[in-house]
């Protein structure tokens, strides 16, 4: 945990108590004690110092000096075809440490229903994986997550407005073009499932103007393409 994050973002009190997790934090990994300072941050709101001033086996609290803004955010907006359960922890932190906004989980011909039925697809799941992912990247600007269960509707519907002014990506293995190095353009990507989307569904983004790029001649784990794309795209 490189950031606490004060998880009150309305709120404007300058003392604040912790529990739970990040309470287990301080006690068990930092081994902290009063008088301790610590790096803080209000959930989408600004970053600086806590004080420890209290601290026991039920909660701490902290006195807040918050005066530095958080990282700019990426100017991309990511599709991403649902992944598998297994993978959705690692692929939601990752999009939230390296600083992505906006991300809309979609389905494909090749996301199998389930995926939708997973508990980590609640509200309350997501959010958490978020917050991780903001922690470790010292950030507090909340990403937005919006879920679509069906393809067709979204693609012809709403996609057309979210990609104005945007480049438009499409993750595709065996595409001709290879993904664009450090663009100076706001970018909408889409990434597919394992494998990339089917023929029809790509037919369907190249319809509205996204460029099939690929990152090479390996077929990447979705895991391992998320990060590698935005990376790519953005260079740190």
């Amino acid at each position: 945990m490189n950031l606490l994050i004060i998880d009150e973002p309305y709120s404007d009190k300058t003392i604040v108590r912790v529990t739970g997790r990040q309470l287990s934090h301080l006690l068990t990994v930092r081994q902290s004690v009063i008088g301790d300072s610590i790096r803080v941050g209000r959930l989408n709101g600004y970053i600086g110092r806590g004080e420890i001033i209290t601290i026991n086996d039920e909660f701490a609290e902290l006195r807040l000096t918050l005066d530095e803004a958080p990282p700019d955010p990426l100017p991309l907006v990511m599709i991403l075809a649902l992944p598998r359960p297994k993978m959705m922890r690692r692929i939601i932190q990752s999009v939230a440490s390296m600083g992505v906004k906006k991300l809309y989980l979609i389905n494909s011909y090749k996301v199998e229903k389930s995926f939708w039925q997973s508990p980590l697809m609640q509200p309350d799941s997501l959010h958490q994986e978020l917050i991780l992912g903001l922690e470790q990247s010292v950030d507090t600007t909340l990403p937005d997550i919006v879920l679509k269960k069906r393809f067709l509707p979204f693609v012809e519907d709403e996609l057309p407005d979210i990609i104005k002014g945007h480049k438009a990506l499409v993750a595709h293995p065996g595409s001709i073009n290879a993904c664009p190095i450090n663009t100076r353009h706001r970018t909408c990507i889409a990434i597919g499932p394992e494998g990339g989307f089917i023929p029809y569904e790509i037919q369907k983004l190249a319809n509205l103007g996204f460029e099939p790029v690929h990152l090479g001649p390996r077929i990447l784990r979705v895991e391992t393409a998320v990060p590698s794309l935005i990376s790519r795209l953005y260079p740190a």
